[in-house]
């Protein structure tokens, strides 16, 4: 291994090579600190033809890599295990955005750059890049497409997937795929691009992407709207769909629970109504034309709920001051109930027009099975996307109740399969779900996914251990 690490230094610089148990101590340790593993070293390259020599000399050396962006993930996809003998190879020093081109609505961008900082370089040349995520201060573009990361705008814009262009790829045997092209139509055979999306680093190392971009919206109109049921925030949904059409860029479904955890967590935050409701939505809309049509649409989306008794109260933000305090009431859903204790999360995707009943269903499984249990249910509803979080019922601690971890995520992805949905909607598989993955996967479909990986990954470096 000595010779090794030599090689590595030579090749980017020793500052670059972290083997002290110190240095390596945020890298090794997942975002929720529940799991810390242990890597030969941290490799932090600073161009794509050093990821390219690191690469080959994994292979020489027969040394696993496990790519890693902001370690903001939540499935212990960017971390190595605690065996020592890979490698985590950071990208956050490729960090330039290389090109804009403004005329074909695109930008370019190396993996390392935040979600945030190609946010604000899109804003200054007047274009959105519409992915928008909690963690998009910390969270590096190479991991949001590694992941394929949803967030807030999916319903309007689509996933990860759907905002990428074209990609540029070190292999698993070291080779260089170029495939920088910003091109809308390219059918010209397999999308190799498609591929390494999604694929966890398991595949080969991303460094760098074509983005969409998108002109700024004239106008963007938020409102929090209670309701009595998911029953009644699904009929909120298709009438949203039906007044307002594309305009709808975001629908966050939003419990009680979670409203009581924030106000209790974060007692600074107005409450939007003076009673307590059942269910929330927060609703936005970008509008193209002016803030007197979008407000007029979002007036009249709201009047006809409140008219045909689907919305029982509604609140439109009239300031970017008020909008952004009902984005805190949905965005520190998270953190109120990470202060509250530890909990088990599901991250699932179902059909829309499922969500009441496996809310109401699985709902009443869970208290048969655990008692008392709280779920603390959100998310991203337009998209069929639910954070469906189960906490320990109060007083109960919450170490003791993670012990119940295999038992409640197995009937909730039960109860997710028997809809036909997924148990991982956009924080993806790594190692945490692995195993759970062969319960719903289909013989057929995990045979194809192991025969892609063992053809583009033959000696198994690319982040071992994390989906399959």
């Amino acid at each position: 291994m000595d010779d090794f690490l030599h090689q590595c230094r030579q090749t980017i610089g020793a500052q670059f090579v972290l083997t002290e148990v110190e240095d390596r101590a945020s890298y090794e340790t997942e975002w929720r600190k529940r799991f810390r593993g242990r890597a030969l070293a941290v490799v932090r390259p600073g161009s794509t033809a050093e990821v390219v020599a690191l690469v080959q000399l994994c292979n020489q050396f027969k040394i696993s890599i496990v790519p890693q962006g902001g370690n903001t993930g939540l499935v212990l996809g960017s971390v190595p295990d605690d065996s020592g003998r890979a490698i985590i190879l950071s990208l956050t020093r490729l960090n330039t955005i290389r090109q804009i081109d403004t005329a074909n609505n695109t930008i370019t961008v190396e993996a390392g750059c935040t979600l945030f900082d190609v946010q604000q370089y899109a804003d200054h040349h007047e274009r959105l890049f519409p992915l928008s995520l909690a963690s998009e201060g910390t969270c590096t573009i190479g991991g949001n497409l590694s992941s394929n990361a949803g967030g807030t705008a999916v319903l309007r814009y689509g996933n990860t997937r759907e905002l990428c262009l074209g990609l540029e790829v070190v292999t698993a045997d070291g080779e260089l795929l170029n495939g920088l092209r910003g091109l809308r139509k390219d059918n010209t055979g397999y999308s190799l691009r498609d591929i390494y999306i999604g694929a966890e680093g398991t595949l080969g190392i991303i460094t760098a992407a074509v983005l969409k971009l998108y002109p700024k919206p004239k106008a963007t109109k938020t409102a929090f709207v209670a309701l009595s049921s998911p029953a009644a925030a699904l009929d909120l949904l298709n009438l949203a769909r039906d007044n307002v059409g594309a305009s709808l860029t975001t629908f966050e479904l939003v419990s009680s629970i979670c409203l009581e955890l924030v106000h209790k967590h974060f007692p600074t935050l107005p409450r939007p109504f003076p009673a307590a409701s059942a269910y929330y939505v927060l609703l936005e809309i970008s509008d193209q034309e002016s803030e007197e049509h979008a407000q007029r649409i979002m007036e009249q989306s709201l009047d006809a709920a409140l008219t045909q008794a689907i919305a029982d109260d509604a609140v439109i933000a009239t300031s970017m001051a008020q909008a952004k305090q009902l984005w805190q009431l949905r965005e520190n859903i998270s953190m109120a109930q990470a202060l509250e204790g530890k909990n088990i999360k599901h991250d699932i995707s179902l059909p829309s027009s499922c969500i009441p009943a496996f809310i109401k269903t699985t709902g009443q499984q869970l208290e048969t099975a655990f008692p008392s249990a709280r779920v603390v249910c959100f998310g991203h509803m337009g998209d069929g996307n639910l954070h469906y979080n189960t906490s320990p019922p109060i007083g109960v601690d919450d170490t003791a109740f993670l012990q119940l971890q295999a038992a409640v995520n197995q009937l909730v992805h039960d109860a997710v399969h028997s809809y036909q949905g997924s148990i991982s909607a956009e924080h993806g598989i790594g190692a945490l779900k692995r195993e759970e993955l062969t319960r719903y996967k289909s013989a057929v479909e995990l045979s194809l996914m192991r025969k892609i990986k063992k053809a583009l990954d033959p000696n198994n470096l690319m982040n071992p251990g994390k989906i399959i």
